[in-house]
């Protein structure tokens, strides 16, 4: 028998207030539970002490049986010290990465530090390389118009 401690839903339509009960995890959400061990109204101020009511030794006791928190629940009793504040990632499991794409994201980052080392390893010699190619490129176009022109008006005769 699992048990497992969490809210059940009462109230009207728009006003929700719940209980905060330990049940069987196959019984339905409002069904049948063993004990109610508190109550949270979500209605009332957060600074309200009747926005969480909880019997702490109970929900010890119940813990000791092995019953466990939902992840709600873990988080409403966590305030008062009684379980561990659980994980909330920020990003949703569904929507991670899947394998191929880390694997791939991983090949780049290999393939691209070598390539940083080399730049930040001599960064002189590249400046000293760069002034000669730039006066190099400047010059070419103006020879390759010169050459090409005379190409052009012989075609035409």
């Amino acid at each position: 028998m699992a048990l497992k401690i969490r809210l059940s839903r009462g109230g009207a339509k728009k006003k929700p207030f719940y209980r905060i009960v330990v049940a069987e995890a196959t019984s339905p959400r409002d069904g049948k539970f063993v004990e109610k061990i508190g109550s949270y109204n979500p209605m009332v101020d957060h600074d309200n002490k009747e926005r969480l009511v909880i019997d702490a030794e109970r929900v010890k006791y119940w813990i000791s049986k092995g019953a466990k928190p939902t992840l709600r629940v873990s988080k409403l009793i966590s305030k008062d010290g009684l379980v561990d504040k659980p994980i909330i990632n920020e990003q949703p499991k569904k929507s991670a990465p899947g394998k191929k794409r880390l694997e791939r994201e991983a090949e780049e980052a290999k393939t691209e530090a070598p390539a940083e080392e080399a730049k930040t390893e001599a960064p002189a010699e590249e400046a000293k390389t760069e002034a000669p190619a730039e006066e190099a490129k400047t010059e070419a176009p103006a020879e390759e118009a010169k050459t090409e022109a005379p190409a052009e008006e012989e075609k035409k005769s």
